[in-house]
């Protein structure tokens, strides 16, 4: 035999409390942060004087002679060695001054 189905039975619909999905979205954003830094580069120059104080010397050697009364004999041999054009002053380590001439 059929037997027809019996009427489903529909029933109020349960509610179930909301379930929140939280979705997070992420930007990167820049900010420039400037830092400025100098340098400054000192030469020095430091000047040393040198002072100089070139110094000369000479020597002068005088040789006097005197005859007094007369003399017995030939005259004396000159003091110098060097013969006639020769004066006092130039004799043996006698160096004349630079710029003398």
């Amino acid at each position: 035999m059929y037997c027809r189905p019996r009427p489903t039975a529909v029933l109020p619909a349960v509610v179930h409390p909301t379930q929140c999905c939280v979705n997070h979205n992420f930007a990167n954003v820049i900010v420039p942060h400037v830092h400025p830094s100098h340098t400054t580069t000192v030469n020095h120059t430091n000047y040393q004087h040198q002072h100089h104080f070139p110094h000369s010397q000479s020597v002068v050697n005088e040789v006097t002679s005197s005859d007094i009364g007369p003399v017995p004999g030939p005259p004396p041999p000159p003091t110098t060695g060097f013969g006639p054009g020769f004066g006092p002053g130039f004799g043996p380590g006698v160096r004349p001054r630079p710029g003398f001439y």
